[in-house]
């Protein structure tokens, strides 16, 4: 039976608490979703910051949780047969959400649809969003074609978004890991990329309203900052 031991990333501090999950992370919209889902089911954790700046994700302890280099990661010492280590952030939702029965609905066909707006995010709006702020951020491209591609992507998939909102609160009814996996990529294309021009957010007649009301949530509020700086 594995223990959390045997997953130790030497470069970080100890665990706090050996009984709580540990989170492997740094706020990005995909790492920002991990913590968020933790806060939301109540779950005891110990958030680690992998600053990817520094390539801590390259370092090998961190490559034996996540093979594929990329936060978040993390370990449940509780997990079926002793310490389970999970990574990608929308396999760590759906293991936070099948583990407490939170944040997702009890039947199958309920169960269903919130796993299908999240590959939606997870195949679409994380990889085309992404490219947009990549491409802002490295304006010496001169090539315009590669921006046009993916803002004119993210603009239809926001369009969808906005029409599925049409009379919901939430993407699917109630509040669920679809929204923490999609609500953070919204943030980052409004605020961080500041490309709401660009993908016609203010033509939009739902998701900024949607976006706030995820921003507003206490244990939204806190999971933003986790792992803390410093």
């Amino acid at each position: 039976m594995p223990q959390l031991t045997d997953f130790a990333i030497s470069r970080l501090r100890p665990p706090r608490d050996p009984q709580a999950i540990q989170l492997y992370s740094f706020p990005t919209p995909n790492g920002i979703k991990a913590a968020v889902a933790l806060e939301e089911l109540g779950l005891p954790y110990d958030a680690h910051r992998i600053d990817i700046g520094a390539h801590d994700q390259f370092a090998p302890e961190f490559l034996a949780i996540s093979p594929n280099n990329k936060i978040p990661a993390m370990i449940d010492p509780d997990g079926p047969g002793g310490a389970h280590p999970v990574f990608e952030s929308g396999a760590i939702l759906v293991y936070l959400a099948g583990k407490t029965g939170g944040l997702w609905p009890a039947d199958a066909a309920g169960r269903s649809e919130v796993m299908q707006w999240l590959m939606w995010q997870m195949g679409g709006v994380g990889p085309m969003f992404g490219q947009v702020g990549w491409f802002l951020r490295n304006p010496q491209i001169e090539d315009p074609r590669p921006l046009e591609r993916y803002t004119g992507e993210s603009a239809r998939l926001l369009r969808v978004l906005d029409a599925r909102l049409a009379g919901r609160d939430w993407v699917c009814g109630a509040y669920s890991i679809a929204d923490i996996a999609i609500a953070p990529w919204l943030r980052s294309m409004r605020d961080s990329y500041e490309a709401g021009e660009l993908v016609g957010w203010d033509e939009l007649a739902h998701v900024e309203a949607y976006l706030e009301r995820f921003l507003a949530r206490p244990a939204v509020q806190r999971g933003l900052d986790q792992p803390p700086r410093g």
